[in-house]
């Protein structure tokens, strides 16, 4: 099999935390996001969920249908308990159909929640008036949990940073390497900053096929500070752990490039990291990468086009010229 003719002066990376036996592990390690790709069973619902870690990391617009949801609901709630109790015991109400009385409660009951209340509806007796103050005490309890949330969210560091879509097995320096890159997107220029480069393969081992890991060194792997694209670049050479692989040896060994990225933010203040994976279906066997800045017209500043960190032009590259005719 292929998966027999690692590199033995690769570096083995004994630090990833990963499992080694295949049998045990299945798919790619982390998703293209940067999350790991692991399902949790065998836990509680009520242990395993984490309502405030969810809410924090959920996209925007999730959380804000989260927000909508639960401020619709908890008011339907409200509202059938001032139906339950009695609409006599609401002054100042006028309606007289069943839609028009669910409606008028409905909105008493998101007026006291947000603690507006306009007045023209009051609660009367100790029923109505002790579910208005609870709605009115569970409307700022919530309020208070939403207003830290929203804080939380957008204080929150993290590292705005895109990545190629592929990694290309380009020309460089008289040879060849495997080349990704990457770009801020935000005003948030990282400094100090510093990529680790993983590869996760399948090995065979004492006669038993085992998740390797090794270690990928890079041309350039830390930047003072990063402003622009990046182009991460490893020299395929006689210690590379893709010395001497084709693209049927990297597909039989499920290759998958585990990249980790941290820096610090300044504007946070604050260390931050991003992680990202290509599999060997992410790899491009002879391409160049395209220039995706260049000057304005002025000559005075750079100008930097993000929608080009993936464009690539097609490269034959020797090694890999055959094996592709043949795939043809």
């Amino acid at each position: 099999m292929a998966i027999r003719k690692l590199n033995r002066k690769a570096q083995v990376n004994n630090e990833t935390g990963l499992a080694t036996n295949t049998a045990l592990s299945g798919g790619r390690f982390i998703n293209r996001d940067g999350s790991p790709n692991v399902e949790v069973r065998g836990m509680k619902i009520s242990q395993r969920l984490n309502v405030y870690h969810a809410l924090l990391t959920m996209p925007q617009w999730k959380f804000l249908l989260a927000v909508v949801t639960f401020f619709l609901a908890i008011n339907l709630l409200f509202a059938g308990i001032y139906l339950w109790i009695g609409t006599e015991h609401l002054g100042g109400m006028v309606a007289n159909s069943r839609a028009e009385k669910f409606g008028e409660t409905f909105f008493f009951s998101a007026q006291t929640f947000t603690t507006v209340g306009y007045g023209r509806i009051n609660p009367i007796g100790i029923a109505a008036s002790f579910a208005a103050s609870m709605e009115a005490l569970t409307g700022l309890m919530t309020f208070a949990v939403i207003t830290g949330l929203i804080y939380g969210r957008f204080a929150r560091p993290r590292a705005f940073i895109r990545y190629s879509k592929n990694a290309l097995f380009a020309p460089f320096r008289n040879g060849t390497a495997l080349m990704f890159r990457m770009v801020p997107y935000t005003k948030n220029y990282l400094v100090n900053v510093e990529v680790k480069v993983t590869l996760a393969m399948r090995v065979v081992e004492d006669g038993q096929t085992k998740n390797g890991f090794f270690n990928v060194p890079l041309d350039i792997a830390k930047a003072t500070t990063l402003t622009a694209s990046w182009t991460l670049v490893h020299v395929i050479n006689d210690e590379s752990p893709f010395y001497g692989f084709k693209k049927e040896d990297l597909q039989n060994a499920m290759a998958e490039l585990l990249v980790f990225v941290q820096g610090f933010d300044e504007s946070f203040a604050n260390t931050v990291i991003s992680r990202t994976s290509y599999s060997y279906e992410d790899f491009i066997y002879g391409g160049r990468f395209l220039p995706m800045f260049h000057p304005n017209e002025n000559n005075t500043s750079t100008i930097l086009h993000i929608d080009k960190l993936d464009d690539y032009e097609p490269y034959v590259l020797p090694e890999f010229e055959e094996r592709q005719k043949g795939d043809q």
